[in-house]
């Protein structure tokens, strides 16, 4: 990453919220800015959402509306991000040039009255929005208050079905098939009778029934989001100096976003991670997930921060994040209970956030999210949230010296498949509750090889597949000794051919359903399954079948916790060479395998033939990573201790997510604002609290990294 100069030159965590001045309906500028000072606010976000304040009507610009909140800030030495107010069209564009709507399905139009509304690649939005981009980069890049530049906000809400659009789709085949015939034989559109004479027969995406179709149109909505965003990006950096960085903020199960690709043009990942609070945030409870652009419990606010360090495998910003309740929903409002603003936000900074700012400021008293929370409330005075917000803020500013260049320890690496997601989307393998496709598959058995890492201690790095196979094999396994695929299915041979010659070179390979099942264009391969891994993996299938309810298993090998099972699909795996570590007990492969393993080269490939369960998971990652950075600290069971390293050592960051006080037996010589503690000692964790502890890294506290690979 070509990481902003400004954040290395400071050495700071960055703590803040978005502010609206041009919203305000109570207090003074003046009493705000000084609020958030006292809050330990080091930076604010503004000016993305307004383009008609920018620009009331078209050619007629008001830009200094925003100079008194830049110069206040400048005083009191809080840095601003300076938003682009491209996502939020103004109603005179949209009555002048209805043309650049969103067709939502072919011939459909967005209807406006929201956001995102447009066409992102059309000529006449383009040149407004370069136009209005450049008025107000113009005007205040100079301004010594602004750090950085985030253009647009979180991009790639709609796949265009606009007719230019499906014109370029077929400009697009063309170019990657050559012809239509080679498309015609890729596809397999001899199926159907789908078979074309010429690109204009190809049909609209409205009715495909193609996952292939499906697949390429995709991956080519995600290039259009991309060069929208790069294109953006390259006329803000027009005016940007030096130390001052260009970014945008994902959300990132936009359906149009690949954020690998997508940050490749940016100088540094920011993100939204929102997740549910109170019982949500109890490491002891079990709490619904009602929507996927949240996370609900301890596991997933932690995989939402690993995502955000894989679009570039390094810190990332946070530009929203939870003050108090979230959403558009006036029915949904889990405040925090107290202690789990910093406890969350201390947990984010854990896994590499080197920013954290709240959505927003002020609870808005207007608009669709009048009930999404702020710092302060409706009547804009400070209560318990901007109380709480405030302890975060002060601790980040003590801890920030320590806290340079920190790099957050992982145990094990899961390999994350944008392509495959996208497959499943559109072709899922499970079914839901009641039958149906499952469109969350692919997440579903992500989450169940991340939670089980989680719940076996084990802290997790994500890597695209993409970033995989652009190590070699050496580099890959001293990287990442222990790497789990949760499932490649859209996989061209390189790709699988990468994963053998990283167990070959050393590492433990941990494999799960589909894999190597299909091809780089979501075909079923033709030879026996698993492909090109299964050789080596010393297993094959033939058939496989969906578990309508949990199938049990028990292993000699594996020490399992009550209740073990696989979910939703299993393999009918035969053994070519592997040992068998889990069978199943009952279903239609009773007595069969579940589990298997195999030393491979110098390292070994274990191939997990059903999606486990939250307990077969978590027994599973213990066996593949018996010694974590983390293993020496006894703790109780609602602790958990996440750990990196900085230029002045090793962090430690000991968090309580339960009501109840906890204990901690301190392995180590550490210390904190508080003190020094030596190995052996105990802390007690009042509900809701977090511990960051630091020690001198020296050669004993190094993690063996071997990982019993050669079992």
């Amino acid at each position: 990453m070509n990481r902003p100069s400004h954040l290395d030159r400071h050495h700071r965590i960055l703590f803040g919220a978005a502010f609206y001045d041009e919203y305000r309906r109570t207090g003074s500028l003046a009493q705000d800015l000084d609020l958030m000072v006292g809050a330990g606010f080091t930076v604010i976000r503004v000016g993305e959402s307004v383009w008609s304040t920018w620009e009331p009507s078209p050619g007629e610009f008001s830009l200094d509306w925003l100079a008194p909140v830049l110069d206040g800030a400048y005083e009191r030495g809080l840095s601003v991000v300076l938003g682009t107010p491209t996502y939020a069209v103004p109603a005179w564009l949209s009555t002048m040039h209805p043309e650049i709507a969103a067709d939502l399905a072919t011939g459909t139009p967005h209807p406006w009255g929201s956001r995102q509304e447009v066409d992102i690649t059309h000529p006449t939005f383009r040149w407004y929005a370069e136009r209005v981009v450049r008025e107000v980069v113009a005007r205040y890049a100079g301004h010594p208050a602004v750090i950085g530049f985030q253009v647009d906000n979180e991009p790639g809400l709609h796949l265009l079905h606009n007719e230019h659009l499906f014109e370029r789709f077929r400009d697009h085949l063309l170019a990657t098939y050559g012809d239509v015939e080679t498309l015609n034989e890729r596809w397999g559109l001899t199926y159907w009778s789908h078979r074309l004479r010429d690109l204009d027969e190809l049909w609209r995406p409205d009715g495909n029934h193609s996952p292939q179709y499906q697949l390429e149109w995709r991956r080519f909505q995600h290039l259009l989001v991309d060069e929208f965003i790069a294109w953006q990006a390259d006329i803000v950096r027009e005016y940007a100096g030096e130390d001052q960085f260009v970014t945008t903020c994902i959300s990132y199960e936009r359906p149009a976003v690949d954020d690998r690709s997508l940050t490749e043009a940016l100088d540094v990942t920011a993100g939204n991670p929102y997740y549910k609070m109170q019982d949500a945030l109890d490491i002891t409870r079990e709490v619904r997930r009602e929507e996927m652009w949240w996370s609900s419990g301890v596991w997933g606010l932690y995989e939402q921060a690993d995502r955000m360090w894989s679009s570039k495998q390094d810190r990332f910003l946070v530009t929203e994040t939870n003050a108090q309740s979230i959403g558009q929903s006036h029915w949904q409002n889990h405040i925090p209970y107290p202690g789990q603003i910093e406890l969350a936000g201390l947990a984010l900074v854990a896994r590499g956030a080197a920013m954290i700012e709240y959505w927003q400021w002020q609870t808005l008293h207007v608009g669709i999210e009048t009930y999404w929370g702020g710092v302060l409330p409706h009547s804009g005075r400070p209560g318990r949230i901007y109380r709480e917000v405030s302890r975060l803020g002060h601790r980040l500013r003590e801890l920030s010296p320590q806290l340079e260049g920190f790099v957050p320890d992982a145990d094990v690496t899961l390999v994350y498949s944008t392509d495959t997601k996208r497959s499943f989307d559109f072709y899922p393998p499970l079914a839901d509750a009641d039958g149906g496709p499952d469109r969350d598959s692919y997440l579903r058995i992500f989450d169940a090889f991340y939670r089980g890492a989680f719940e076996a201690g084990a802290q997790a790095r994500v890597l695209h597949v993409e970033q995989l196979t652009a190590l070699t094999p050496a580099d890959a396994v001293r990287q990442h000794p222990v790497l789990v695929v949760p499932s490649l299915y859209v996989a061209s041979d390189a790709q699988l051919d990468a994963l053998v010659a990283y167990a070959e070179a050393g590492g433990h390979l941990v494999v799960g359903i589909r894999t190597g099942y299909g091809d780089e264009l979501a075909r079923a391969r033709p030879e026996v399954a698993p492909a090109r891994i299964g050789p080596a993996a010393g297993v094959m299938y033939d058939e496989y079948t969906t578990l309508d309810s949990p199938a049990a298993v028990t292993s000699s090998t594996v020490p399992l916790g009550d209740g073990a099972a696989g979910d939703a699909w299993a393999d009918g795996l035969h053994v070519e060479g592997a040992e068998v570590l889990v069978c199943y007990t009952d279903g239609i492969y009773a007595g069969g395998p579940a589990v298997t393993t195999r030393e491979v080269g110098l390292g070994r490939m274990t191939y997990v033939g059903t999606v486990p369960n939250r307990t077969l998971a978590a027994d599973l990652l213990r066996w593949a990573v018996p010694r974590t950075a983390t293993a020496d600290w006894t703790r109780d069971p609602a602790v958990t201790v996440t750990s990196g390293r900085s230029t002045h050592g090793r962090l430690w960051f000991v968090s309580n997510w339960s009501r109840d006080e906890a204990e901690v037996l301190v392995p180590v010589g550490v210390g904190d604002g508080d003190g020094s503690l030596t190995p052996g000692s105990r802390i007690r964790l009042a509900p809701w609290s977090v511990r960051v502890l630091l020690a001198q890294a020296t050669p004993a506290q190094e993690v063996p990294r071997d990982h019993a690979v050669s079992r």
